[in-house]
């Protein structure tokens, strides 16, 4: 099949043209290149290729208004898109558009091929319609291979209220991430329903899940309406579901299974259309064998799963997090805007970050506050983010060193104050750095040093300073 395939490809990038139009001609299969969408229209007016690589971003029309207008009258033919603006709106847009599949720049030439090869085989299925994309989730970023993986699979369930179990550690954005289905799915216009089922004591999560009637125990005073009916229609996120007890895994069971539940202390069954995300940072499966967690529960919650990765496993993503929380730390904080220079973003990119993005959030904030200029640098990343090292290098060796000579220097038993021999060497090495910093201009030397510009002159002279 593959010796007949035809790829047509549409991309304004010569580069990205070439070096498909190569991967596919050494793979056996045909390619036709388009640098506009408005070209591969008229050409489609007379042939039709097996396969469509389309880029999103081009000028006249871009690849999103292609995908809409090849549903109309090419439903059957099996796009794939290449972007190298890999955020969660376009892999959503693109999966709504009806692609087939959504692969970021840079990509490998190898799953090029391969996606190509996969596309031809299901060519017969049809492709959605489009449907205009909704609101952004601005928080849920991230460039790095795991986390676009993420994103293509909140776009493959775009259209969807299937049950989903999202696993990951603690603070990778399992919350950000139900939101994101949310929002991109069917129940838009309805609620979505946090709960941290850790948070609410045992004794309570009953009433907090299902509700009560009035009386049902002592302190009921009046009916209380619990998370299942406020999500009706809707969403509810149940945030670590692994630490729930047997008996409320039974009732959770039941309202999955049939849609329906009574109140604590209601005698009339209520029924409810709920999407239930759930999510853990347990091993779901091992709690099962050992007897923990109801192993038709677990099934019933893993339909569909995503993992949400650590930050040790995507750093090329952490500068794109670090200067965006520290822009909302700024607008929080209601403080100057400040950026990460090289040497500070290369620490904190080291930095193995236990506590992921919740971790960095708090981070940003603290660097906001602390760090006293405009531009963070290496020594002022604290000691238990990974800046400890630096900080002891750059703060005390210098002062340490003068001690050492300064103890050296008076069991010699030399004349004279200590300070009339370091002083100059002081002096000059100080007036070395700031001439060196303003380029050799002594007005702006002087400001760094705290001097006014005669008093470096002065002293220049006395040290016989000559560069």
């Amino acid at each position: 099949m593959t010796d007949a395939l035809t790829v047509w490809v549409v991309d304004d990038d010569q580069s990205v043209r070439w070096v498909l139009e190569q991967a596919l001609k050494q793979a056996d299969i045909a390619t036709r290149s388009f640098e506009r969408g408005e070209h591969l229209l008229q050409a489609l007016e007379d042939d039709e290729p097996d396969v469509l690589i389309t880029d999103i971003r081009m000028p006249g029309m871009d690849g999103l208004t292609l995908l809409d207008r090849l549903s109309r009258f090419k439903p059957d033919l099996p796009v794939i898109v290449v972007t190298a603006y890999s955020d969660l709106e376009n892999a959503v847009a693109a999966y709504q558009g009806g692609a087939f599949e959504y692969l970021p720049k840079p990509f490998d030439v190898d799953e090029a091929v391969s996606l190509v090869r996969k596309a031809a085989r299901q060519s017969g299925i049809k492709v959605a319609d489009r449907e205009p994309a909704v609101g952004e989730i601005p928080s849920l970023i991230g460039q790095a291979p795991a986390m676009q993986e993420v994103f293509r699979s909140i776009g493959r369930l775009a259209r969807s209220s299937m049950t989903v179990l999202i696993t990951g550690e603690s603070g990778t954005g399992k919350e950000l991430v139900a939101r994101a289905l949310h929002q991109h799915s069917p129940r838009v216009e309805k609620s979505f329903v946090a709960l941290n089922t850790s948070a609410i004591a045992a004794e309570l999560l009953e009433s907090e899940l299902f509700g009560h009637e009035r009386g049902a125990f002592t302190g009921a005073e009046s009916r209380r309406i619990g998370r299942f009916e406020q999500a009706d229609g809707g969403t509810l996120f149940l945030d670590e579901i692994g630490d729930m007890s047997p008996a409320l895994q039974t009732r959770l069971l039941r309202v999955l299974a049939e849609s329906e539940f009574y109140r604590v202390g209601g005698q009339s069954s209520i029924q409810v259309d709920v999407r239930v995300i759930a999510a853990t940072n347990q091993d779901l499966a091992r709690a099962v064998r050992e007897g923990r967690f109801r192993e038709d529960l677990y099934h019933r919650l893993n339909v569909m799963r995503i993992n949400t990765p650590p930050l040790r496993q995507r750093r090329e993503d952490i500068p794109l997090l670090l200067n965006h929380y520290l822009a909302d730390a700024s607008k929080e904080l209601d403080a100057p805007a400040k950026r990460l220079n090289s040497d500070a973003i290369e620490l904190l990119k080291a930095y193995d970050w236990p506590g992921n993005v919740r971790q960095l959030v708090n981070a940003t904030r603290r660097l906001t506050v602390t760090a006293p200029g405009a531009v963070i640098t290496g020594p002022d990343i604290p000691d238990d983010l990974g800046g400890a090292v630096r900080s002891k290098g750059a703060e005390d060796e210098w002062t340490e060193s003068l001690a050492f000579w300064a103890e050296k220097t008076l069991a010699q038993d030399e004349e004279g104050p200590l300070v009339t021999v370091a002083l100059p060497v002081f002096e000059k090495t100080l007036i070395r750095i700031a001439l060196s910093k303003s380029g050799g201009h002594r007005q702006e030397a002087a400001k760094l040093l705290g001097w006014g510009r005669n008093t470096l002159t002065r002293k220049m002279k006395v040290l016989r300073f000559d560069g």
